[in-house]
This record gives structure tokens, C-alpha cells and sequence, in this order.
């Protein structure tokens, strides 16, 4: 069997405010998110909560200091329907893969994920696929691709009691989305069955028990 092109790295839970979010996590899991950084040439911000080795949960929401790009931001965070469920309550609206050869990830999948982007914050440094038009593959269901380069988020964040314990999303094009997944070796990242709109759902084990976000 070829090696897979890529594996997790993270889920990405939007909210209208970082603050929302960070409280989002706190109440239901019972853990206190890391607050993470600001991503200035996207207008975002976020804080961060490690689920293992190398893998984590992102908090993300628009900066309100931070200037508006001159492109659409990320994971659809500009789009005024994603803008208004935030605002009923944070939700899990997309997830990212890495791979260690971007290209050659890119040129498997049979769907486009996005242009890649250079990004640095801090000490990190990584490319990223964005969508030109901001809109999340597949609504979401399909990740995005990133290749970090040293260091990664998850390094140096603290335990937190936390692990994933199921992934699953629904789309109107499983079949579609399943080749998709298999093409980078994520057939058993995600479970994907039929369904519309897109959704994506995760359960974690907690320190308060079993929770879905």
C-alpha cells in the first residue's frame, strides 16, 4: 500500500468572538483553551486545546483589531449565513490535514482544495491551502492541507485530558467525498454518510465525560 499523503492535525471550531469561543469550550469540557495568536494577513485570531500527539482543536474567530484582508478570510468566516450561526453559539465548521509534501498532496485529490499560501506566526511557519473565494471545501467536510515546517502547535501546548473519539460529517456527495479522503490515505480519518446540508460533527472524551462539539 502507498503511504498516506496526509493525517490530521487539527479541528477548527468558529465563534463569533474568541472570547465566546474560549467559553464555548471551557463550560462544556472543562479545560481552559490556550490562547494561541493572531493570523494578521487573515484578520483572524484564535486559542488552542492539544487532543494528543500532534493534534489539536482550534478556537478561531474574526480579530477586532486586526485590519480586514483584502481577500475573503478562511473557513467562510466573512460569509454572512456562517456569520449568523456563530452568533447563535460556536460550532465545528471545518479541519485540517498535513502532510509533509504539499504539492504532491495537491495534485492527488480529484477536488481542489485551495492555492497554497505561505503563513508565519511567531516561531511557526507552514503553507496552507486557501480557497481564493474564502468557501471551505466541500462545506467544510474536506480538509484543509497545511505543511508546517519545524515546530508545530501542538508541541509545547499543555495536557489537557482530552482526546478525539469519533469524526464523522454528512454530505449529498459521500461517494465523491470518500474518494476524495482515500486519495490523501484520510479514508479513516473521517466517516462520512449522506446528508445536506454538510455538517460536521466530533465527539471528544473530556474530563467531563463524553461531549460533542
Amino acid at each position: 500500500m502507498k503511504p498516506a499523503l496526509a493525517e490530521p492535525d487539527h479541528l477548527v471550531l468558529g465563534a463569533a468572538t474568541l472570547a465566546q469561543g474560549i467559553e464555548h469550550v471551557a463550560e462544556l469540557t472543562g479545560i481552559a483553551p490556550h490562547v494561541g495568536g493572531k493570523h494578521v494577513a487573515m484578520g483572524t485570531h484564535n486559542a488552542l486545546v492539544r487532543l494528543g500527539q500532534r493534534f489539536y482543536l482550534e478556537i478561531i474567530a474574526i480579530d477586532p483589531d486586526g485590519s480586514k484582508p483584502a481577500r475573503p478570510r478562511w473557513f467562510d468566516l466573512d460569509d454572512p449565513a456562517m456569520q449568523a450561526q456563530l452568533a447563535e453559539r460556536p460550532r465545528l465548521i471545518h479541519w485540517a490535514a498535513r502532510t509533509h509534501d504539499l504539492d504532491a498532496a495537491l495534485a492527488a485529490t480529484p477536488i481542489p482544495l485551495g492555492t497554497p499560501h505561505p503563513m508565519a506566526r511567531g516561531d511557526f511557519r507552514w503553507r496552507i491551502t486557501i480557497p481564493d473565494n474564502g468557501v471551505r471545501p466541500a462545506g467544510g467536510v474536506l480538509p484543509t492541507l497545511l505543511q508546517w515546517e519545524g515546530r508545530h502547535p501542538a508541541d509545547n501546548l499543555p495536557a489537557s485530558g482530552a482526546t478525539l473519539a469519533q469524526f464523522a460529517a454528512s454530505h449529498s456527495t459521500p461517494d465523491a467525498m470518500r474518494k476524495t479522503l482515500g486519495a490523501l490515505g484520510l479514508q479513516d480519518a473521517l466517516t462520512v454518510t449522506y446528508g445536506s446540508p454538510p455538517r460536521l460533527a466530533a465527539l471528544l472524551r473530556t474530563p467531563r465525560g463524553l461531549v460533542s462539539i
